[in-house]
């Protein structure tokens, strides 16, 4: 796949996902009808564009590593990027207590599963984010 279709299909996904703002949050959900956390919500995303990943099964939300987080979404078909912040890219956030989490970036804002508020939400783009880990889908790598 090339660059240009890269772009279009990650912009599809995060459109897809502004669609999915106000689902419920539900642990391991995958279904916006049914709940999503923030993996669902991704893969969700990326199915809503034509794009079918595979999803790791049977996550806590706390306690795993980075290093297999990072290779969850090396074995969905996304790769690290350090340019700058693209439409439809991943964003992976650390918090305490080994707690990772995951959202889509889009031109000015960022949507993703929030447990805390029970539902699936956009929030503007914060320093916080742009500085994230970020993983862009390459599906012809």
């Amino acid at each position: 796949m090339d660059e240009a279709l890269d772009e279009l299909v990650g912009a599809r996904a995060f459109a897809a996902a502004r669609g999915m703002v106000g689902a419920r949050f539900r642990v391991q959900g995958s279904d916006p009808a049914m709940g999503l956390d923030c993996v669902g919500l991704v893969w969700a995303a990326y199915a809503a564009a034509g794009v079918r990943l595979v999803r790791p099964g049977d996550y806590p939300l706390r306690g795993w590593a980075r290093g297999r987080i990072e290779a969850g979404l090396v074995a969905a078909g996304f790769g690290l990027v350090c340019d700058g912040a693209r439409t439809g890219d991943v964003a992976l956030f650390a918090f305490a207590a080994g707690q990772f989490h995951l959202g889509l970036i889009g031109p000015a804002s960022l949507v993703h599963a929030h447990a805390g508020l029970r539902r699936v939400v956009e929030a503007p783009l914060e320093d916080g984010v742009r500085a994230a880990a970020r993983w862009r889908l390459f599906q012809g790598a």
